[in-house]
């Protein structure tokens, strides 16, 4: 009797632990759950380096400590760099009442007017972990050839041109690199979920 007692609970203790695992297994999600492109690297991002708000030179490693959402913009944009920029920094704020840290990041592509100090203050504008991060036109380019993002100036004035450019964020973990973009037409409660989602998965 006690030898059936000893196999029923060893049944039951087997029974447990497998549907534990089969539960963890269930609602613990891996990258390739999270989001519609290819993850773990790919051909999208890769090594930068860039001059911070101080004037310091800065690379990937150095900006990328948390998930971070990258965007290519330009101070001097009229509607759309904002419009992105306030729907990243929402997102983070989401993510911070959930208990996630992220940071939102702006890389100009017009290094000519937007300085180190012009692109900190306008991160700073957007949220007090924003980064703004600017560079010579070979560093501007170098880091937007690795996100293969694209730009160009239109217009002669010397001052008061504006610039074409991609409108994507990229979403990049430390240690693994870029994973997804986001539109612009993807809300903050979006970009919030499916940060969360690459967070837990890491």
């Amino acid at each position: 009797m006690s030898k059936i007692i000893a196999i029923g609970a060893a049944v039951t203790m087997v029974a447990v632990v497998g549907g534990t695992f089969a539960v963890t297994q269930l609602t613990t999600p891996t990258l390739a759950d999270c989001g519609s492109t290819a993850v773990g690297g790919g051909a999208i991002g890769g090594p930068f380096e860039l001059i911070n708000a101080a004037g310091e030179t800065v690379t990937d490693q150095d900006i990328i400590t948390e998930p971070t959402i990258l965007y290519f913009g330009y101070t001097f944009c009229p509607d759309v760099c904002p419009i992105d920029m306030a729907r990243n920094a929402a997102a983070v704020d989401i993510l911070e009442e959930r208990g996630i840290d992220a940071t939102p990041v702006f890389i100009t592509i017009d290094p000519a007017r937007d300085t180190a100090e012009v692109v900190a203050d306008y991160a700073d504008l957007f949220h007090p972990k924003a980064i703004g991060l600017t560079g010579s036109q070979a560093q501007t380019a170098a880091a937007s050839k690795a996100y293969r993002t694209v730009y160009s100036k239109s217009g002669d004035d010397p001052e008061y041109y504006l610039m074409n450019h991609s409108t994507f964020s990229y979403l990049t973990l430390p240690d693994v690199g870029f994973v997804e973009f986001f539109r612009q037409d993807t809300t903050p409660e979006q970009v919030a979920d499916t940060v969360a989602c690459f967070a837990a998965a890491t």
